[in-house]
């Protein structure tokens, strides 16, 4: 048997950010009804028609009229399918089908939305997920619920992918339900003021609630004040929203103040963003969209001493209409509520709590700007230039996150030269070529890439040309002819060099946004651009500005700085003490004692009590003994003398201050084995512990601010000495020398080390009248050795062992890392399990260590090798991390394997089963158990079954099988798998059949006697008609099959004896009436873990046992083959220890209700494989024939 394996493990786990929905005016609870069913077919557009019965006005969900569908005249990504709901409506969910009974359907596609029909927003299902999957044929519904809902009258579906043997087809439906709101429209001189009820009693806590769109990128949301220049202000500062919040004799708050809170970003998007305040004594909450910060002000709360008044728009100044002290807000507020209150409402009736300034109205105007997106640096958008004119004339805005980038592009007339504006390291450059001259160039502008819009304007008549970006100017004399305009204008990124456009950069494309362009004095019309009518184009998105802020929120750990481009962010970890793509992972080692381990001597060192937690590192001396000395040293006084003082004053109250905070200090203790700190003190005459009345005349504190009376090693509130709890004290009427009295010196040597409370902060002794008294002392560093995560080593034996975790929840962020030692090839240190999601760390060969997961963007694998084996019973330190840039594996010194995460994927890894080492099971003789995959119903396609990727309407061409297994039993069915259609799946130990409708076909393998009572390991991965088979991780054999190439809808996976195989072959009712008798350890039917399932249930449970099933201590060896295993666990049929009749089954009873994981080092023997007496045989018997039930189950659902 492989010897014990040992292992540590560490894990930060990063919890998502609480997120708030603001609730809208009057919006019923039961919001999806069908919106698009309804409308007429005026309500439809799109971008173009095959024909016109393939017009979008047939998109309808389910219709059949028409061709069955839209579908555009050319199918390519600049497609699109547009609704008008006629109104704004709350949109909750939208569903899709293919075009009906065609091989054209789309398979991933975007949402968008707009208010006007302009300016349109991509709906985003996580932070960085655009798309939506489609359909995968014609006729099935995929429904999608929107997590968070939206507020659109325009909806467009933009097709991304579609059957690459048909066509973009589509049908669709939208979810919601009317929205109603009252809106008041600022044009950036006006505001109102709303006057509030003067009663007695102030609010416990005010609640101020609105959405808003911003024209411009700067103005005042809401502004209360007070009588002492206390005030709250809500401001937007370059499209974020800062919260002021001033409680003292202050002026207005600039835009930097020592009590702001910002959120938000690109907020000037002419897009609603919701917004929540709330003020409860000194707690803020401050909520933008997704986004809360939560904040204490410091000091009394003074807020609630503000006026009874509040202005929303702006700030007026007092006695006079319509002047303003700050800049106002342009732009429209919705539902705007304070306390409850709808101010809006009162605004439109005109109360008399309300006075409106300026031009207030009530509703809100669409944007007429048309942004154009840069999605790539292959993106361009050809113009005509005012051909033949003596000067050139060009302006435009842009935004961007690049540094760089192909701007604009033009050629002069007559071979005069060309000229190319670009951006480089965030400054606007301007180059112009003439023939036999070198290139002259100016600059303008700085810091051009922060995502703001940005004025640029380029002119040129005669000899100069002039650049101005925002209100930076750069003139200089640089053509010595004629200015004549070229016939085209390059915006963006040029035609590929083959073209012969001419045109060059000296910088790559552009990605960013840019709108209002014009050329001459003419306006450029993107619309006309998109519909073919002006110039030419690619890779663009016309009528939306699709950039996004990827450093909100930010994903950069420990205060680390965070930095973007179009298509990723960096994080600058230089000063954090941290590294890795989000500066997760600490420097520094954790403790003393794992500097020892590394072998480090005794000095100065950084330890990091938390690792890649939110405490920083901090500095310590190590002292390198015979155990590793944390020492931690405190800033207060070397030695302190204390003399008398008059009765119930104190002698001496001195304070203690660490380098260390309170936090990092916590953390060590609670990390080390031990923990002490020692009190020297010397006394020359009497002082007494209590005064008269019993009060302690001496006592410290420690890191908590509790105080502590005690003291040495004792308990709690004992008041001993060292000498006392050993009982030598010079005086035994004492628990303390210096308490004896004696006209001598004494001393005492205190040591505390009730960790829980060190270190010491504070000192404090009182008098009781005894003014000739003195006593000095001298307080310790505190001690510390001893590391609970370093050394709490397991010990695996047995494929049954494992250990109980809180679940894990690494969502965004998450580390693992630990040592092992082992002498076994391959086994699983952890795993865990979501419905899709998983991670497992795993010792796949003997030099192989991968770490595996899967977030939602398929299944990931870093793979770490050596050149020497890891089963070599010596430690191995392995380190893990997973974030949302990547995955990262480090063995031992060997170089760290990275694997990047895709830049627009997703990034939230959800696990919601436990962490798993493999588990095995003693099955008797007639007993089984029954691993269900799902019930005969449809599930939706948007279901979170743990089994969606095997519900009916899947068809398996691939799958993997493994398991381990014990027996002497022959014949033995070790697996069975079963469909709906009749089809399954068999391993017996036998000989190998494969039977459709002929005679079988028959391989065999010339592997041992595999009923010998020894563990044996088997794997078989199927890929379509090849099946590879693995005994042992040695003997591989390749087999053909001829019975096909699909399994479909699965059933139900069974270990045991089969009561009902009347469709099977022969040898498998014959393999199946025997079942089996033996040990089965590691067994996988893809993901599904049955015998998972089965010891450790979770939830409703999926498995099904008759007869006695137990996990047992051992499978690789032990009890004598075909003898019960001792148990471990009660009998699995029951949950009370009791087995019921072998022809009577019940579910599994989970006997823990609380989420927990299961973390093991290395198995003694692990994963894979299965079995032969004289030939392994394996069976896929599929049969086409239906039964005639299903047969017209399934025709009559065709004709619904």
């Amino acid at each position: 048997m492989a010897s014990a394996a040992w292992a540590v493990l560490q894990v930060l786990l990063l919890l998502p950010t609480r997120s708030w929905s603001p609730v809208g005016a009057g919006n019923p609870p039961d919001c999806d009804a069908p919106l698009a069913s309804a409308l007429p077919r005026s309500s439809f557009s799109s971008s173009s028609e095959l024909s016109s019965s393939h017009g979008p006005g047939f998109s309808r969900l389910n219709r059949r009229d028409g061709a069955g569908g839209w579908t555009p005249l050319v199918s390519n990504k600049y497609q699109w399918l547009q609704i008008d709901l006629g109104e704004r409506m709350e949109v909750t969910a939208v569903a899709t089908q293919g075009g009906y009974g065609s091989s054209d359907w789309v398979t991933s596609y975007l949402l968008m939305f707009s208010d006007g029909g302009r300016n349109w927003k991509q709906y985003r299902r996580e932070e960085s997920i655009w798309g939506f999957p489609g359909n995968t044929n014609a006729d099935s519904v995929v429904h999608y619920r929107l997590q968070p809902p939206f507020e659109a009258r325009f909806l467009r579906f933009l097709p991304l992918a579609w059957n690459p043997r048909g066509r973009i087809g589509m049908r669709i439906e939208v979810y919601g339900c009317a929205y109603k709101s009252e809106v008041v429209y600022f044009d950036g001189q006006s505001a109102l003021l709303y006057k509030l009820d003067k009663k007695p009693l102030k609010p416990v806590r005010d609640v101020i609630s609105l959405k808003f769109k911003a024209i411009q990128s700067n103005g005042i949301l809401l502004h209360r004040e007070g009588q002492h220049g206390n005030h709250i202000t809500l401001e937007l500062i370059k499209g974020k929203l800062v919260f002021f919040l001033n409680s003292g004799n202050a002026k207005l708050p600039t835009t930097i103040t020592p009590v702001t809170l910002t959120l938000g970003s690109l907020l000037d998007d002419q897009h609603w963003h919701s917004v929540l305040i709330e003020l409860l004594d000194t707690q803020v909450n401050f909520t933008v969209d997704k986004h809360t910060h939560h904040f204490q002000a410091k000091g009394e709360s003074s807020y609630l001493d503000l006026n009874f008044e509040i202005s929303f728009g702006g700030v007026p100044t007092p006695g006079r209409a319509r002047a303003f002290t700050r800049k106002s807000f342009h732009g429209c507020l919705e539902n705007l509520y304070y306390n409850g209150v709808d101010v809006a409402e009162l605004a439109k009736k005109h109360k008399p709590q309300i006075l409106m300034m300026g031009n207030v109205s009530f509703s809100c105007p669409q944007p007429q700007t048309v942004p154009v997106t840069f999605l790539s640096s292959r993106s361009y958008l050809a113009l005509p230039a005012n051909s033949g004119e003596d000067k050139v004339s060009v302006t435009f805005q842009f935004r961007t996150w690049n540094r760089a980038g192909h701007l604009l592009f033009g050629e002069l007339q007559r071979g005069s030269g060309s000229f190319v504006l670009f951006l480089k390291d965030g400054k606007l450059k301007l180059s112009l070529f003439q023939p036999g001259q070198s290139p002259k160039n100016v600059t303008a502008g700085a810091g051009l890439n922060d995502g703001h819009w940005h004025s640029v304007s380029l002119s040129a008549k005669w000899s100069h040309m002039n650049v101005v970006v925002d209100d930076d100017t750069a003139v200089q004399p640089l053509v010595a002819a004629l200015i004549d305009s070229g016939d085209t204008y390059y915006f963006g990124g040029c035609l590929d060099n083959s073209s012969g456009s001419g045109c060059k950069s000296p910088v790559g494309g552009f990605q960013g946004c840019l709108r209002l362009i014009t050329i001459g004095d003419k306006a450029v019309d993107p619309i006309s651009v998109q519909q073919g009518a002006l110039g030419r184009f690619r890779d663009l998105q016309i009528d939306s500005c699709g950039i996004t802020d990827r450093c909100l929120p930010s994903y950069c750990e420990h205060g680390s700085a965070c930095s973007q481009s179009w298509d990723t962010f960096s994080c600058d970890c230089l000063g954090t003490g941290y590294t890795g793509e989000t500066c997760h992972s600490s420097l520094y080692e954790q403790s003393c004692e794992a500097h020892k381990h590394r072998g480090n001597p005794s000095g100065l060192y950084y330890i990091d009590a938390d690792g890649s937690g939110p405490l920083g590192p901090f500095l310590v001396y190590c002292n390198m003994t015979d155990a590793a000395w944390t020492v931690v040293r405190h800033g207060g006084p070397d030695a302190v003398t204390v003399r008398g003082a008059p009765s119930g004053h104190p002698r001496s109250a001195v304070s203690f201050a660490y380098a260390a905070g309170a936090g990092q200090l916590r953390a060590a203790v609670s990390l080390a084995e031990r923990c002490e700190q020692r009190l020297a003190l010397r006394c020359g005459t009497a002082r007494r512990p209590d005064s008269r009345d019993g009060t302690p005349l001496s006592w410290w504190v420690g890191r908590t601010n509790e105080t502590h009376t005690y003291w040495g090693g004792s308990l709690p509130d004992a008041q001993k000495c060292t000498c006392g709890l050993e009982g030598n004290c010079i005086d035994s009427q004492y628990y303390c020398n210096c308490d004896a009295g004696r006209n001598e010196w004494a001393s005492d040597t205190i040591v505390l080390s009730q960790k829980e409370h060190l270190p010491v902060t504070q000192i404090v002794m009182m008098d009781a009248g005894h003014p000739h008294s003195e006593a000095t002392y001298t307080l310790g560093p505190l001690l510390c050795h001893g590391d609970k995560s370093f050394w709490n080593s397991a010990s695996f034996n047995t494929e049954s062992s494992y250990l109980h975790f809180p679940a894990f929840h690494g969502e965004l962020t998450a580390d693992v890392c630990f040592f092992f030692k082992t002498t076994v090839s391959s086994g699983v240190f952890m795993e865990n399990l979501g419905i899709t999601d998983f991670i497992r760390i795993e010792l796949r060969a003997p030099t192989e260590v991968t770490f595996s997961f899967d977030v939602g963007n398929g299944p990931c694998e870093v793979t770490v090798q050596s050149p020497t084996p890891f089963n070599d019973n010596r430690w191995h330190h392995v380190r893990a991390e997973r974030n949302v840039k990547g995955a990262s594996l480090q063995v031992d010194q060997l170089p760290r394997k990275m694997q990047p995460a895709p830049a627009d994927g997703h990034v939230r890894l959800q696990l919601n089963s436990q962490l798993f080492i493999e588990i095995s099971a003693y099955f008797q003789t007639g007993s089984s158990m029954t691993y269900h995959f799902q019930e005969h119903y449809t599930l939706s396609d948007n279901s979170s079954s743990l089994v969606s990727s095997l519900h009916r309407d899947v068809t398996l061409t691939r799958e993997m099988i493994t398991l381990s297994f014990r027996t002497t039993q022959t014949p033995s069915l070790l697996l069975y798998v079963s469909s709906f259609y009749e089809e399954y799946l068999s391993v017996i130990l036998i000989r190998y059949k494969l039977d459709r409708h002929q005679n079988p076909d028959a391989f065999a393998f010339d592997f041992k006697n595999m009923a010998d009572g020894q563990l044996h390991q088997v794997k078989i991965n199927r890929e379509d008609a090849v099946v590879m088979v693995e005994v042992n991780q040695s003997a591989k054999k390749q087999v053909i099959l001829s019975s096909g190439t699909e399994f479909n809808a699965v059933k139900s996976l069974i270990l045991g004896k089969v009561l009902e195989a009347a469709g099977a072959d022969p040898d498998t009712r014959r393999a199946a009436a025997s079942g089996f008798t033996g040990c089965l350890s590691a067994v996988r039917f893809g993901r599904a873990a049955p015998l998972k399932a089965a010891l450790r249930p979770s939830g409703p449970s999926r498995v099904t046992v008759r007869g006695h099933v137990a996990p047992v201590t051992r499978c690789a060896a032990g009890a004598a083959s075909g003898s019960p295993a001792r148990e471990l666990a009660p009998r699995l049929a029951g949950g009370a220890g009791r087995s019921g009749p072998a022809d009577e089954g019940e579910p599994l009873v989970n006997a823990d209700r609380t989420d927990s994981a299961v973390i093991g080092g290395v198995i003694a023997v692990v994963i894979f494989i299965l079995l032969c007496v004289t030939a392994i045989a394996i069976r896929i018997y599929q049969q086409r024939r239906l039964r005639k039930a299903n047969e017209s189950k399934v025709s009559k659902k065709e004709e619904c």
